[in-house]
């Protein structure tokens, strides 16, 4: 699935909507860190992996960019570093102008102000003014894999962010994922509804039932009660 329909099928699912999903299908869970946030309220960015792992030097970012596809995310490793900022405007305005979707930071950005004129979509743990001071040596992963936290991404994966954070799905999965994304939404805005009119979820969730099943089966969970009854509420 390309970035452009990616973005068109995911465009209202939520982080939590997808990650339900996942674990229903068994995908493994794999969501930033919750440092990650969001440079402003409101945000959802989708798109496939473009991976990057920053060494000190903006030409990474820059051969990223060259070797993406449009509807992309740059998802930019700094391994998490809080001594240095690695992305600013000028990388956010070539990201924009080669047509990414937004970017994603395991670190830190600097210019806050020219980034919220720019509006890409940007997700980080937080600013510094100060640059990096130092120059390493790139790597064989460099542009093949990008950590963020306790996970790694590829361009095999792509991933989608919002005010809950972001969350890294593999690309041959999505069509699966948003299928039953989709489900879990229809049915938790039904329940709010219902809700607003009046009819609590205890009485949607037939809580009572659960509860009398579970005086004979001690085991018998709320969860399974759920998926018996179509509720998803609770993964």
């Amino acid at each position: 699935m390309e970035s452009v329909q990616l973005q068109r099928t995911y465009l209202d699912l939520t982080t939590p909507h997808i990650a339900d999903a996942c674990m229903r299908l068994d995908i493994p869970v794999r969501c930033a860190p919750p440092s990650i946030r969001p440079l402003w309220a409101d945000t959802h960015v989708v798109g496939r992996v473009a991976p990057v792992r920053h060494h000190g030097s903006v030409d990474v970012f820059l051969e990223a960019i060259e070797g993406s596809t449009p509807g992309d995310v740059l998802m930019v490793d700094n391994g998490g570093r809080e001594d240095e900022a690695c992305v600013g405007d000028l990388v956010a305005l070539e990201a924009q102008r080669a047509d990414l979707s937004g970017i994603a930071i395991w670190g830190l950005h600097r210019d806050t102000s020219e980034l919220r004129t720019i509006r890409l979509p940007l997700f980080s743990q937080g600013a510094l003014p100060t640059g990096p001071q130092r120059l390493d040596a790139a790597c064989s992963q460099t542009l093949v894999s990008a950590r963020c936290g306790l996970h790694t991404s590829t361009a095999d994966d792509f991933l989608v962010g919002d005010d809950d954070g972001l969350i890294f799905i593999p690309l041959d999965r999505a069509a699966d994922v948003a299928e039953l994304a989709t489900a879990i939404r229809d049915t938790e805005r039904y329940q709010a509804a219902r809700m607003r009119q009046g009819t609590t979820f205890r009485a949607q969730a037939r809580f009572d039932e659960f509860l009398s099943t579970r005086k004979e089966q001690e085991d018998f969970t709320f969860r399974r009660h759920l998926r018996a009854i179509g509720g998803a509420i609770e993964e």
